[in-house]
């Protein structure tokens, strides 16, 4: 990290201050893990740090400390708009484009706090004052981690904090089998597992305790699932009618792309969700090695994301979405 980056965010963090943390929208573990350690570490700072998430997250995130604190933006517009508003600092974390918070976004870049991006995605766009943003790292609760270090703050890093960061750096790595996992990553794991958090806890809350619904929803993705062996591809598409079949709840979807990834021969995965009353068809990409589906998402799905992992959507119909990916999928080399 620049020196001149931490020696500023330093002195911005010298003064206590009114703060806003934002994860992106539909936060997933490393948003929630690195927002929330951060306000923690922040208040333990002095200041008086809140976290806003665009909406609601899954529930087997729901016990990660700090949760009970965080505001919607979806829910309480209002209080939302006036804390953005009010705040001298706003970071935003596991995020680099505005456009990941819809439009929270167009509150964020009117406020006139000073604005912090902590993120680990490619391509920034160059909205905030400070940015640390390294493509390189695993996750954000990783990089969140070594900032603290950086700014000599590591005392403060507590098994609430520890806890937090632990389960975006789990989660974001794949529990640890993602070429982006590095020696750093488990020395700062080691020092996270110092604190004497229970980390075979975590993984049982995050990935033991699914409901038979959740495993019904997995039955139907496995028994859609095409596997395209000259395209060294797979796919499962899942609709709004199967979603509701299962009592779909938010998360409930979360890890499905990867077994299809996990099939003998497949380099690129893909998941295509139909969610009717956005109008739109979610699709989650996955790779091995150095297909760049974050590429293939930018140019055919108004996405992005990491050169093994990458999201992006359709206004088409589930099927059309399907037809056009097939088009689209002649040209992508793999």
């Amino acid at each position: 990290m620049i020196k001149q980056q931490l020696a500023q965010l330093a002195q911005w963090l010298a003064t206590p201050a009114k703060i806003i943390v934002i994860p992106h929208k539909n936060p997933d573990g490393d948003a929630m893990g690195s927002s929330l350690a951060w306000q923690n570490i922040l208040q333990q700072m002095g200041h008086e740090a809140v976290v806003i998430a665009p909406n609601a997250y899954p529930s087997f995130l729901h016990w990660l400390p700090g949760h009970e604190c965080v505001l919607y933006f979806d829910e309480n517009t209002t209080q939302a708009k006036k804390l953005i508003a009010a705040a001298d600092m706003v970071f935003t974390l596991d995020f680099n484009t505005l456009k990941r918070i819809d439009y929270m976004g167009e509150c964020v870049a009117q406020s006139k706090a000073k604005k912090v991006m902590i993120d680990h995605h490619q391509e920034p766009e160059d909205y905030a004052d400070l940015m640390f943003s390294n493509p390189d790292m695993g996750s954000t609760c990783e990089l969140v981690f070594q900032i603290i270090v950086a700014l000599e703050a590591k005392d403060k890093i507590n098994k609430e904090v520890a806890s937090c960061l632990y389960t975006g750096i789990l989660t974001d790595t794949g529990s640890f089998r993602f070429a982006s996992v590095t020696a750093d990553t488990h020395r700062a794991v080691a020092d996270l597992l110092a604190t004497g958090i229970g980390h075979h806890l975590i993984h049982e809350k995050i990935s033991g305790n699914k409901s038979p619904e959740r495993l019904k929803l997995l039955g139907i993705a496995l028994g859609n699932m095409v596997i395209l062996p000259s395209y060294k591809t797979a796919y499962i598409k899942l609709s709004q009618e199967e979603l509701d079949s299962c009592d779909y709840q938010k998360g409930d979807s979360e890890g499905l792309v990867n077994y299809a990834l996990s099939v003998d021969g497949v380099q690129l995965a893909v998941l295509m969700i139909e969610h009717r009353s956005e109008k739109i068809i979610k699709l989650s990409f996955r790779s091995k090695g150095a297909t760049a589906v974050n590429l293939f998402a930018k140019e055919y799905f108004e996405g992005g994301g990491h050169i093994n992992a990458a999201g992006g959507k359709s206004t088409r119909s589930l099927d059309d979405t399907e037809h056009y990916f097939l088009d689209v999928l002649k040209s992508f080399s793999i």
